[in-house]
């Protein structure tokens, strides 16, 4: 599993302003936002930003807290990138499902960049570039 410096995008304006820089990132979304905006929406905005953006190397993780029942909605519907608490009911089966799509499911949030916070898009080539430079035991980025 590789994740690159991950950043909060509320919608596609945030996936814009975080992929125009051209620097690998991880589109996280908004905390719980599978369960109140949706794993539809979120398909949607990452494959519009994907679409303007193709070279940039990204990861997108879909935020779904607590929530097994829109996880495994996520998974149907291709997202295969998840955050879900590992106290959730079912966070084993998710899991698994979801490594054998190819993706993983983290049981919280990596640390992050929110770009609904102030000054937060002033920050974003810093944490871009200073998180990018930080590797793993494997030379993986983390």
């Amino acid at each position: 599993m590789v994740l690159y410096p991950a950043v909060i995008v509320h919608g596609l304006a945030d996936a814009r302003a975080a992929l125009t820089l051209g620097l690998p990132v991880t589109l996280l979304s908004a905390p719980a936002a599978g369960l109140y905006a949706g794993c539809l929406w979120w398909r949607e905005v990452v494959a519009q930003a994907r679409a303007e953006c193709p070279a940039v190397p990204m990861v997108d993780v879909l935020d779904c807290a607590d929530g097994s029942g829109q996880a495994m909605a996520a998974l149907r519907v291709g997202m295969v990138r998840l955050v879900l608490w590992r106290a959730a009911p079912g966070w084993d089966a998710v899991e698994q499902i979801a490594r054998r799509q190819g993706g993983f499911v983290l049981p919280e949030a990596p640390v992050a960049l929110d770009l609904a916070a102030p000054g937060a898009t002033r920050r974003l080539s810093a944490w871009l570039q200073v998180r990018s430079t930080i590797r793993d035991s494997d030379g993986r980025l983390r």
